[in-house]
C-alpha cells in the first residue's frame, strides 16, 4: 500500500485527489513519462509512497504496467500527459485488452470549456477519450476535483470485478491545479462471481460421466491454480493450456499436457475426449493458430464472461462465475473416484512433446540454459517472435501463473523487455528474463536504458535471425517476392552497453554462463545471440 502523510480528507488540487485515490487502492508503482499537462499529479507522488518508473516511450510504460499486473494480479497504472502521450500508450493498453489484463491509464485531457470543434492548444486531439475507448474496456472524464475519488473507485472496481481489461480515466487539465474539497472514496469490495448451483450439478454429471474426459486452460483461471489442480486430480484429466495459461497446472504435474492448443496432437487428444472441461480460456483462432477444436464429447465451459463463454466454441454446459469458486463448487459436486489419468496423459504428452521438438528443435540450444537459470520460480518475458512462439511456448516448461509473459491476441513487437521490467519491479526476488527476436526488440530497445536506471539484473536475451524472419517466411511461402523484412546487422550488444547495460555476444554454447554472469549483475544486461534462419 502506497503510505501517505497527508490528509484523508479535506481541500486538495485535482492532482493530489487523483493520487491519494490511487493510494487507497494499494497503488505502490506507477510507469509513465511526465508532461506539461500532468505535472500536478506528478507532484504527489513521493509525498503518497507511489514508487514511479520512467520508461523511455509510453508504449513502454504501458506493457510494464501489463507485465506488472500478470505478475501481481493487481492493476498496473500508467500515468501519461495529453495528446501524444496517452495516445502512445494505446498499443499496450490494446495489447492488455486482448489477453484481459487489468491497467488503469490515467491522463489529462482537454479542458472542461475546450471548444467543440478545438482551438490548437497543445496536445489537442479530436476525441482522446473516444480514441483510448476504443481500444480500452471504457474511458471515463470527470467533470469536477470532487468526483475523482468516486472515479478511482469506480475504476478499480471494474478492474477487480468480471473479466479484467483496461481502462482509461481523464481528468480535464484545467482540473489538475484546481482545488476543492475532497471526499475519500473508500475501495469497493469486489465479491467472486458464484456460479449457479443448478449449473454446477449439470457440469459434474456430464464430467463425472465421462471415461476419457480432458481440460483446456487459458489466463482466465490464473487466480484459481490450486483449485484447477485439485479438479483435474479429481478428474483424472489430462489438462493443456493457453499460452497466458502456461503454469496454471505446473507443467511437470503428472497431468499436464503443456501449453500450445495448435499443436495437431493436442487436437487430436480432445476430439479422443469424451468430454472436455474449458475453464477461463477464449478459445481463440489466436490460441489455436486458426486450426478449430472439436471435443470428442460435451463441451464445459467456465468464464466470467458470460458472452465469451458461447464464442467460439458452443458449449453444452456453460458455467458464468469466477473460476476459482467454480472449480472448487464443481470439484465438491463430483462423485466417486476418478479414471485413471496418468497414463493416458503421459501417452498424450509424449506426442505433444515431440510435435513441439520438431517445430522449436532450432531453439533448444537457447532454451535449455534458460530454463536452467529461471529454475521453478522464475518468469520469462517473451515477445511475439519465433523464438517464442515455435521454442519457448511448448518446449520451455513453466510452473507457476505468471511465469511466462506473452503478447498472446494482439501479437504486438516489442512487449518483452518492458513486461519484463513491470515483472522484476513487481518480484525482485526470483529471475527475470526478456526473450526476443531481432525485429521486435528494436522496437523497445530504449527501454534497456529505463531498466538500467532502476539498476535491475535483467538478462535481455536477442535471437537475431537478420529481420523479420516469420514474414520472411510467409512472403517465401506465398510465392511473393521476398523483400522488405531484412535488417541490416546491428551491434547490439553495443547499443546495450551505450544505453547503461552490460552487453555480451555469444553463440548458444555460451549462453548458460552469460545468463549466469547477468543475474548477478548490477544493471541489465543484452545477451545477442546470432541464430540465422
Amino acid at each position: 500500500m502506497g503510505a501517505t502523510n497527508r490528509p484523508a480528507a479535506g481541500r486538495m488540487t485535482g492532482g493530489e485527489a487523483v493520487v491519494a485515490a490511487l493510494a487507497a487502492h494499494g497503488v505502490d508503482t506507477a510507469f509513465g513519462i511526465p508532461g506539461t499537462h500532468n505535472l500536478g499529479i506528478y507532484a504527489h507522488l513521493p509525498s503518497y509512497g507511489i514508487r514511479h518508473a520512467l520508461p523511455r516511450h509510453e508504449q513502454g510504460a504501458a506493457f510494464a504496467a501489463d507485465g506488472y499486473a500478470r505478475v501481481t494480479g493487481r492493476p498496473g497504472v500508467v500515468l501519461t500527459t495529453t495528446g501524444p502521450g496517452a495516445l502512445n500508450a494505446a498499443t499496450g493498453l490494446a495489447q492488455s485488452y486482448s489477453d484481459s489484463v487489468p491497467v488503469l491509464l490515467v491522463s489529462p485531457g482537454e479542458p472542461l470549456d475546450h471548444p467543440a470543434h478545438g482551438n490548437g492548444m497543445l496536445h489537442e486531439v479530436k476525441d482522446q477519450s473516444a480514441a483510448l475507448a476504443a481500444v480500452c474496456a471504457a474511458s471515463n472524464r470527470v467533470r469536477s476535483v470532487a468526483e475523482i475519488p468516486v472515479a478511482v473507485a469506480q475504476e478499480f472496481a471494474a478492474l477487480r470485478g468480471g473479466r479484467p481489461r483496461p481502462r482509461h480515466l481523464e481528468i480535464p487539465l484545467d482540473l489538475v491545479d484546481a482545488a476543492a474539497e475532497v471526499r475519500p472514496a473508500a475501495p469497493v469490495p469486489v465479491p467472486a462471481v458464484r456460479p449457479d448451483p443448478a449449473v454446477v450439478a449439470a457440469a459434474a454429471r456430464v464430467l463425472a460421466a465421462a471415461r476419457r474426459p480432458g481440460v483446456v486452460v487459458g489466463g482466465g483461471a490464473r487466480a484459481a491454480a490450486a483449485e484447477l489442480g485439485e479438479l483435474v486430480r479429481l478428474l483424472g484429466a489430462p489438462t493443456a493450456t493457453t499460452a497466458n495459461g502456461k503454469g496454471v497446472l505446473a507443467e511437470d504435474d503428472p497431468l499436464a499436457l503443456g501449453a500450445g492448443l495448435h499443436h495437431p496432437a493436442v487436437r487430436e487428444f480432445l476430439a479422443d475426449c469424451d468430454a472436455v472441461l474449458a475453464v477461463g480460456t477464449e478459445l481463440a483462432p489466436a490460441d489455436t493458430w486458426d486450426q478449430p477444436l472439436h471435443p470428442g464429447g460435451p463441451l464445459v465451459r467456465i468464464d466470467v464472461d458470460p458472452v465469451q463463454a458461447v464464442t467460439n466454441a458452443e458449449p453444452d454446459v456453460v458455467v458464468v462465475a469466477d473460476a476459482a469458486c467454480a472449480l472448487r463448487e464443481l470439484a465438491g459436486a463430483l462423485p466417486g473416484a476418478p479414471p485413471p489419468g496418468a497414463d493416458r496423459a503421459a501417452r498424450w504428452r509424449r506426442r505433444i512433446a515431440a510435435q513441439a521438438r520438431d517445430q522449436g528443435e532450432r531453439y533448444l540450444p537457447v532454451l535449455e540454459p534458460i530454463a536452467a537459470v529461471l529454475g521453478r520460480d522464475g518468469i520469462l518475458a517473451a515477445d511475439s517472435a519465433k523464438v517464442c512462439y515455435y521454442g519457448a511456448l511448448s518446449n520451455l516448461p513453466r510452473y507457476r501463473p505468471g511465469g511466462f509473459l506473452y503478447p498472446s491476441g494482439l501479437g504486438t513487437l516489442g512487449y518483452g523487455l518492458p513486461a519484463a521490467i513491470g515483472a522484476k519491479l513487481a518480484r525482485p526476488d526470483v529471475p527475470v528474463i526478456a526473450l526476443h527476436g531481432d525485429g521486435g526488440f528494436l522496437f523497445t530497445a530504449p527501454e534497456l536504458a529505463s531498466a538500467a536506471q532502476l539498476g535491475l539484473p535483467l538478462p535481455v536475451v536477442v535471437v537475431d535471425n537478420g529481420g523479420y524472419g516469420e514474414i520472411r517466411d510467409e512472403m517465401a511461402r506465398r510465392g511473393d517476392p521476398v523483400h522488405a523484412v531484412d535488417l541490416p546487422s546491428a551491434d547490439l550488444a553495443a547499443l546495450g552497453r551505450a544505453l547503461g547495460c552490460r552487453g555480451v555476444r555469444v553463440e548458444p554454447g555460451g549462453l548458460a554462463a552469460a545468463l549466469s554472469e547477468a543475474l548477478a549483475a548490477d544493471r541489465p544486461t543484452v545477451v545477442h545471440v546470432p541464430a540465422r534462419d
